[in-house]
């Protein structure tokens, strides 16, 4: 396992743009669990609320599993729980229990925020619909992510990550071949609805400063990869052409993909004609031949494009290719694997990995927040002091604490 460059360890709660936002997360498994971390990220107090016994269904998600060396009896650790989980607290409430029922209650009144991913109707059945929440808290703002939204034809219909790739068009545009549909190597729907999800309770936060009211702001595993499908969207909605997947190479711009070379492959990216130009002469390539002069001509004429870039590629060793390419100023890059990601440097100065302190594995190294703060002067302002993911039930008594001392 390696090391971040700059290590940082336990955070207490008070620093960071959210300090003194509290968030009551009732969300399981992925979406909402990576909203509520993103928020914890930004200095909110998120309060996990957890099933008694089993915890978050991520808790089983596995292997791999992680196991306490040094405590006994301590359960093993799920290592997808805790990809999405760190900066956060954990009580185990019974919701359908009366009076782990008024505990939620309690700690709702004193919330700024809620996350849930339950199915369409379900908090209603808890007594917790949202009309009864903003009753006992006006102010506060509640964040609903669903499978294919909470309304239409299919509202109720539950979501899964992959199912949502395939049926929001994702999957039909990623693989070879239109014939070889895959998924993301990551669960792409869960991770951009909870980005969605976190981006919509922010700016309900910025209203209810204007207003004093709180905001209902839903999203759904749907609208997450529907939303990201940028130009294959306005290729169909506009130009009337279905995209399909196609390999490793871009539909509109050429060249741009993943080419073979000597001992392996490389990416480039030539989207701009002086860029072309200048790749040309690099590699003795002809300018002016008419089937690659524009654009548009390289990607009529890709097979052709990609046959003679091959050739020319097929002499060059992966780092020599690299270096005449940055000589040159095209864009370009290496495919690496996860270990080769987080040994590189570049990786690791951009604070992308974390250390924290767990309750029963000691010292962790975790995937870092993907922002960074700096002052008007450029001066990167101190890094957030991060906490290890909970153990289920680890902050019961500090949460319920915390509600007395700020009772009525």
């Amino acid at each position: 396992m390696t090391t971040p460059t700059r290590q940082t360890t336990q955070r207490e709660h008070g620093d960071g743009p959210l300090s003194g936002t509290v968030v009551v997360d009732l969300s399981r498994a992925l979406a909402g669990p990576h909203a509520t971390m993103m928020l914890g990220d930004l200095g909110a107090r998120v309060i996990k609320v957890e099933a008694p016994g089993r915890g978050d269904d991520t808790r089983g998600w596995g292997p791999p599993f992680v196991r306490p060396e040094h405590h006994i009896g301590a359960s093993e650790e799920s290592t997808y729980f805790l990809s999405a989980n760190r900066n956060k607290e954990s009580i185990a409430l019974d919701l359908k229990d009366a009076g782990d029922h008024a505990t939620l209650l309690r700690m709702v009144s004193r919330a700024d925020v809620l996350v849930e991913n339950f199915r369409t109707g379900v908090l209603d059945r808890l007594g917790l619909g949202f009309a009864e929440l903003h009753r006992l808290n006006p102010r506060l703002v509640i964040l609903s992510i669903t499978g294919f939204g909470h309304d239409g034809p299919e509202g109720g219909r539950a979501g899964y990550d992959q199912i949502a790739q395939g049926e929001s068009g994702l999957m039909s545009l990623t693989g070879p071949s239109p014939d070889q549909p895959q998924k993301f190597g990551t669960p792409i729907c869960d991770l951009l609805a909870g980005m969605y999800g976190a981006y919509g309770v922010l700016a309900a936060l910025l209203e209810r400063d204007r207003t004093g009211q709180g905001r209902v702001v839903r999203t759904s595993l749907l609208a997450a990869g529907v939303g990201v499908h940028a130009f294959q969207a306005t290729r169909w909605t506009v130009a009337g052409e279905v995209g399909l997947a196609q390999g490793n190479h871009h539909p509109s711009i050429a060249p741009y993909g993943l080419f073979r070379c000597a001992d392996g492959s490389v990416q480039i990216a030539v989207g701009s004609a002086d860029l072309w130009r200048r790749f040309c002469s690099g590699f003795g390539l002809d300018a002016g031949d008419a089937r690659f002069a524009t654009n548009a001509d390289r990607v009529a004429h890709h097979t052709e494009l990609v046959e003679s870039l091959e050739r020319v590629f097929s002499t060059w060793k992966s780092d020599d290719l690299l270096t005449r390419l940055a000589e040159l100023g095209v864009p370009a890059g290496r495919v690496r694997t996860l270990d080769q990601v987080y040994d590189w440097e570049q990786t690791r100065s951009q604070g992308l990995l974390v250390n924290v302190e767990h309750d029963t594995l000691g010292t962790v190294t975790l995937a870092g927040p993907p922002l960074r703060f700096f002052d008007t002067e450029g001066t990167e302002v101190t890094r957030h002091r991060h906490t290890a993911p909970p153990v289920l039930n680890a902050h019961r008594d500090r949460v319920r604490a915390w509600l007395d001392e700020r009772a009525p």
